[in-house]
């Protein structure tokens, strides 16, 4: 129990030491610092134990150090971190289904190709071809619905096979 106690209190100890501290200039211009973000405007974040807030000068203006490049590089924030990863998880995942979109669409197009060229090749063999027509019955090709049905397919792959 007062081991349990100890640790929580080393570890309650221990928080303000990991808190981010913001600055900013409020409206009137002068500097303010908090452990909570402004509601919008520019902020710099300062890291505890690295580097003590610059002092006020008495007269409210800004301090010498206030705009350096300090303020360009600032620590991206947990929510743009996880924002930027729910971005990119979402551009691959569009990117994936875009490739498997395109190979699902070549695989059909080579399975058109392999029958229409089966097809044709059973057309120019000369042997007997049959087809259902609009009664049901089945209904051979005679030379000329053959040549027809021959050119038809011929264009089909022209058109569609490499």
């Amino acid at each position: 129990m007062i081991r349990s106690a100890a640790a929580l209190l080393a570890f309650l100890a221990a928080l303000p030491a990991a808190a981010q501290i913001y600055n900013w200039k409020d409206k009137d211009g002068r500097a303010v610092y908090s452990d909570l973000p402004p509601p919008s405007g520019e902020v710099k974040v300062l890291q505890p134990g690295r580097t003590p807030p610059p002092a006020v000068p008495a007269n409210g203006a800004a301090p010498p150090s206030a705009g350096t490049a300090s303020d360009t590089a600032k620590p991206k924030s947990v929510a743009d971190r996880d924002l930027e990863f729910r971005q990119r998880r979402t551009a691959e995942a569009e990117t994936q289904a875009k490739a498997e979109k395109e190979a699902a669409t070549e695989t059909e197009r080579e399975r058109f190709c392999q029958q229409a060229r089966s097809q044709l090749s059973a057309l120019q063999s000369g042997q007997r071809v049959a087809r259902p027509n609009a009664a049901g019955e089945r209904e051979f090709l005679d030379d000329a619905a053959r040549a027809q049905e021959a050119a038809r397919l011929q264009q089909q792959i022209d058109q569609h096979c490499p």
